[in-house]
């Protein structure tokens, strides 16, 4: 039996209710590690670097293991820049060498930019026209339903790799189920984490990591996903690309 644990904190009261944001975490697992995975992601709330939340939601639900897919986990490409400007300008260059075309890749990079406060979820925009084509406002389309499959084999694979960290483990993760999802062909992310100016754009088949995408102190972060409207017809909708997204429980391998 599988079980999904989700939580999410914030300070100023719920989400709902205008609170600020501090941290958010899934987990997939065998009912046996649910409890002591509870306790990890409780310190993670309490220890967050964005403050101490005053709300703290825990959801736990159990999976019908014969709806879990699983796909393969991204390749890792890592690249080198001097300077926010580089990697801004890098990340623009690997989206267009994905599809994007170059006024919907600036639009999306300003947009991120512009940003007065973080996106709960992402942006789902146009790869050539650089239009919004989600109706979910700041909230945005939240990906859930992810885990590993092995998460021991997995972070070994990543320390073969001379990779690791919680913050590439988990967005590895979610990006890969990103990159799975019919219609989107790629992605660009930066995190809300202060002092991590790490991000990446995600591609069919890589997670192409890029070392300083937002000055250091910024607490503002975001997502876009850049769909090919063309892939979309009568029998797969963009509610279809947003039901797999927020609900297809998918397992990384």
């Amino acid at each position: 039996m599988m079980y999904s644990i989700k939580m999410r904190c914030s300070k100023g009261g719920p989400h709902e209710e205008g609170g600020k944001h501090i941290s958010g975490a899934e987990r997939i697992l065998h009912e046996d590690e649910v409890e002591q995975e509870l306790i990890n992601v409780y310190r993670r709330a309490i220890t967050h670097e964005r403050g101490k939340p005053d709300f703290i939601n825990f959801k736990i639900e159990e999976i019908d293991e014969n709806d879990i897919i699983y796909k393969k986990r991204l390749n890792i490409n890592q690249h080198q820049v001097n300077s926010k400007e580089e990697g801004l300008s890098l990340a623009k260059e690997l989206l267009k060498e994905n599809e994007v075309n170059e006024e919907s890749a600036d639009k999306a990079i300003q947009t991120l930019i512009d940003l007065e406060d973080s996106m709960h979820g992402a942006m789902l925009i146009d790869k050539d026209s650089g239009k919004r084509i989600d109706n979910k406002g700041i909230k945005g389309v939240r990906v859930t339903g992810i885990a590993s499959a092995d998460i021991a084999k997995y972070r070994k694979s990543l320390k073969n790799d001379g990779r690791e960290g919680l913050h590439l483990e988990e967005a590895l993760i979610l990006a890969s189920k990103i990159a799975s999802c019919k219609g989107i062909v790629a992605e660009l992310c930066w995190s809300d984490d202060p002092s991590y100016v790490i991000g990446y754009v995600g591609t069919k088949d890589n997670y192409e990591r890029i070392p300083i995408l937002k000055d250091k102190g910024n607490p503002i972060g975001g997502r876009v996903f850049f769909v090919d409207s063309n892939q979309l017809d009568d029998d797969y909708t963009l509610d279809d690309l947003i039901a797999y997204l927020e609900k297809q429980v998918v397992l990384i391998e």
